[in-house]
């Protein structure tokens, strides 16, 4: 396995003002941050944590007042666009940001939103074709060639996929999930691997938690490496610090993590989505799950980016 540098983003879409957004943008990247993602939701609901604004306009402000900081989604739910519509607004993003955009995207799980904004949800399996038809279009699409292609995401003849994006042969295609179909399908097309919970029952839950653990996680990458074959080493593999505490007190804090999922307090602090203890203890536990999973890139929640700081600047690029 390929040891790669570590890489540090920021994610979310929730922020009382346009200042107060662009504000964290700027701080992100001042900090070392090498990504911004916003999540991409429309109804406010419980199981995605209070979603505010809409990810590409949002993703466009950060880019606007920044330089470097690369942007993008976590992900885009394929079902809530377009293909041809998602695809030009990415190229677009991409050239107008001089080639910054990491394009994320997953088969969709938020029943409710599905429900509150009338779309019928398939059953995984068909979403997931839908995403892997979905990916082979788009990159059809950035390639700029004349589109002539008919599968179960996009029937699409007599034009060019335009603008060009200047990340050639394409932006970096993130794809998000967390069970075996998706991550297979993952490390057969993606550039990055966005390790999530597996949230099969449609909300984040208990089981959500308890199937994304440690003991679990070795599964989970043997089934993105079963769809890689020899391109694994060329895939960059990215966690969200979902539980994320700088504290002297990790057993403890770790322990109020655990309780409603049924967890120990141990088995939250080696779990993948837990970033919990003094800054020294998290490099130590972010260096060995890279040893140990490949892991080099991690993300936290923007309310997370400055008391995350210290670390991002004690490992990034190392």
């Amino acid at each position: 396995m390929t040891t790669k540098k570590f890489r540090f983003g920021v994610f979310g879409a929730a922020a009382p003002t346009g200042k107060a957004w662009m504000d964290e943008a700027r701080k992100a990247e001042a900090l070392g941050y090498s990504s911004l993602h916003a999540a991409d939701h429309y109804v406010d609901t419980a199981s995605n944590g209070g979603q505010q604004l809409a990810c590409i306009p949002a993703i466009s402000m950060a880019a606007a007042v920044t330089n470097t900081i690369r942007i993008g989604a976590r992900v885009f739910c394929i079902d809530y666009h377009h293909p041809v519509v998602l695809a030009k607004s990415a190229a677009t993003l991409d050239l107008l940001s001089d080639g910054r955009l990491e394009l994320g995207l997953g088969a969709g799980w938020v029943n409710s939103e599905y429900e509150a904004m009338g779309l019928k949800m398939d059953g995984a399996g068909v979403r997931i074709q839908r995403l892997a038809d979905y990916v082979d279009f788009t990159k059809a699409f950035f390639a700029g060639a004349t589109l002539n292609l008919s599968n179960s995401a996009a029937i699409v003849h007599g034009f060019q996929g335009q603008p060009v994006p200047v990340q050639q042969p394409c932006p970096p295609i993130m794809i998000g999930g967390g069970g075996k179909k998706v991550l297979r399908l993952a490390g057969r097309v993606a550039d990055i691997v966005s390790f999530n919970f597996n949230n099969a029952e449609g909300k984040v839950g208990t089981n959500s938690v308890r199937t994304s653990s440690a003991a679990l996680m070795d599964e989970r990458v043997g089934w993105v490496r079963e769809g890689a074959g020899s391109r694994f080493d060329d895939i960059e593999l990215e966690v969200g610090g979902y539980f994320l505490a700088i504290t002297d007190h990790a057993l403890g804090t770790a322990a109020k993590f655990a309780a409603p999922f049924g967890l120990t307090a141990e088995e939250m602090l080696d779990h993948p989505n837990a970033l919990i203890g003094s800054v020294d203890a998290i490099c130590d536990r972010l260096v060995e799950r890279r040893e140990r999973y490949g892991i080099s890139y991690v993300m936290v929640s923007m309310r997370s980016t400055e008391a995350f700081a210290p670390v991002v600047a004690r490992l990034v690029g190392g």
